[in-house]
C-alpha cells in the first residue's frame, strides 16, 4: 500500500510490521514520533506489544536487553546524548549477542546544544559490535527496519537503522508500505536458544576468565564477517518479494568513472544531483553511498575503487585529530591495493550542527578534488561568508 510516511513514521510501520514484541524507549528529539507512533499502534491493539515507559535512555537499552534474554523480539530507539547514555549497556547488548534493533535518529552530540544531524552519535558507537546501516530515504527505512530484524536474528548481533535529523526523519515522502503477509513469509518468529527459560535454568552475564573471554570476542568478530553475506542474502530475498534492492553499498554512474564520491545517508540524493551536473561538463565522476557501514564491507569497496584516478570522502562526522571516520576506513580499506591501482583518497568534513549541504557544495568539493587542490588530510567546509580559499584544503 502506497502511503505519505516521514522518515520517523516508517521507522514504526516497520517495526509493527515485524512484530516486535517488547519495545522500551524515552522520547528525545528528533526520534521522539518513532515512539509517539509505536505507543499510539500498541494502545490501539494495533501493535500487539508490551510497551514499557522508562526514565532514561539508560534504562531502556536495560529493558531490551532483559526482554531479549527472555527471547523476545525488541526495539528502542535513541538520538545524540540518549544513545551516548546508552553506551555502557550498548556494549552489553552486542556481547550477549541480543538482536536487539534500535533506530537512531543522527543529531549532533553537545555542547552547544543541537537537535540538527550528524553522525558522530552513532560513529562513536562503531567499535560496540553492533551493525549500523545508514539509510537515504523513508522507503529505505522501512524496508530495513525489517531486514535488521532478520539479519540480526540469524547471526545473534544487535543493529542500529540509521537516519538523518529532520532531513529524513520529519521529510514526508512516499513509501511502499509491504504487506503483513509478505512480511510474514519473509521475517520467521524469533528464536534465541539461549533464552532464560524457567524450565531450563541458566545463569547470564558471568564472570569469564582470560582463557575464555578472547575467544568470545572472537566468534562475534567471526560473526561480523559472516553478516556482509547475510545482509546480502537478505536483500536477494527480499527483492524477491518486493522488487526493492539496496546491497552494502549502492553506485551510481561509475562504470566509466574516475573520480568516485563517496558519502553515506540523505548527503547522497544531493550527490547524484552534482554527479550528473558535472557529467554534463565532462567530469568523469560517480557516486558510492556507503550503507552497511559495520561490518565495513572492506572487499567489496577495493573491487570498486580499484584502478579509480580519485576519490572524495564527505563526511558529516570528524574523528577529532585523525579526519572524518568514512574516510579513515576507506584508506584502511585501499590500503592493500597495489600501489598503481590505489586511487588518490581526499576527505571534506561538512554538515555538521545539521549545515546544509548544497548541490553547489559538492560540486565545488569534487572540482577542488579533480583539480588537485585537496590533499591527504581531511578539509573542513568552512569558509567565512563571501570568500572561497581552497589553501584551507591543504
Amino acid at each position: 500500500m502506497k502511503r505519505v510516511l516521514k522518515g520517523n513514521s516508517a521507522v514504526a510501520e516497520g517495526v509493527r510490521l515485524a512484530r516486535a514484541q517488547v519495545i522500551c524507549a524515552y522520547p528525545i528529539t528528533p526520534q521522539t514520533s518513532i515512539i509517539e507512533d509505536l505507543a499510539v499502534m500498541v494502545s490501539s491493539g494495533a501493535l500487539p506489544a508490551k510497551f514499557i515507559k522508562v526514565e532514561s535512555e539508560h534504562s531502556a537499552m536495560a529493558g531490551c536487553i532483559s526482554a531479549a534474554s527472555t527471547g523476545a523480539r525488541t526495539f528502542t530507539a535513541t538520538s545524540s546524548q540518549g544513545l551516548a547514555l546508552m553506551h555502557e549497556l550498548i556494549h552489553w547488548a552486542a556481547g550477549a549477542r541480543l538482536p536487539v534493533i534500535l533506530a537512531n535518529v543522527n543529531r549532533s552530540l553537545a555542547p552547544g546544544w543541537s537537535i540538527w544531524t550528524d553522525q558522530n552519535d552513532t560513529l562513536s558507537q562503531r567499535d560496540t559490535g553492533w551493525m549500523q546501516v545508514y539509510c537515504q530515504s523513508s522507503q529505505e527505512v522501512i524496508d530495513s527496519v525489517i531486514q535488521a530484524y532478520k539479519v540480526s536474528e540469524r547471526l545473534l548481533l544487535p543493529t542500529m537503522v540509521i537516519l538523518d535529523a529532520f532531513f529524513l526523519s520529519h521529510t514526508h515522502e512516499i513509501v511502499d508500505v509491504p504487506d503483513q503477509e509478505i512480511v510474514d513469509r519473509f521475517l520467521p518468529p524469533i528464536n534465541i536458544p539461549f533464552r532464560l527459560d524457567p524450565a531450563k535454568p541458566a545463569a547470564l552475564g558471568n564472570l569469564l576468565y582470560p582463557d575464555l573471554y578472547m575467544e568470545f570476542r572472537r566468534k562475534m568478530d567471526l560473526a561480523h564477517e559472516d553478516a556482509l553475506n547475510v545482509w546480502e542474502d537478505v536483500g536477494r530475498e527480499w527483492a524477491g518479494l518486493t522488487g526493492r534492492s539496496y546491497g552494502l553499498v549502492e553506485t551510481y554512474r561509475c562504470d566509466d568513472a574516475e573520480m568516485v564520491f563517496f558519502t553515506a545517508a540523505t548527503a547522497a540524493s544531493t550527490a547524484r544531483v552534482a554527479v550528473d551536473e558535472l557529467r554534463e561538463r565532462g567530469v568523469p565522476v560517480g557516486l558510492v553511498r556507503l550503507r552497511v557501514f559495520r561490518p565495513f564491507p572492506a572487499a567489496l569497496l577495493q573491487n570498486l575503487l580499484s584502478g579509480r584516478r580519485k576519490v572524495v570522502v564527505l563526511d558529516r562526522n570528524c574523528s577529532y585529530g585523525h579526519h572524518g571516520i568514512f574516510h579513515q576506513e576507506l584508506k584502511s580499506a585501499l590500503y592493500d591495493l597495489p600501489q598503481d591501482k590505489r586511487p588518490h583518497v581526499s576527505g571534506v568534513i561538512a554538515g555538521l550542527g545539521g549545515r546544509d549541504i548544497t548541490v553547489d557544495d559538492i560540486k565545488e568539493m569534487m572540482t577542488l578534488a579533480w583539480d588537485g587542490k585537496l590533499g591527504a588530510s581531511s578539509w573542513w567546509h568552512v569558509l567565512p561568508v563571501g570568500e572561497e580559499e581552497p589553501a584551507a584544503a591543504k
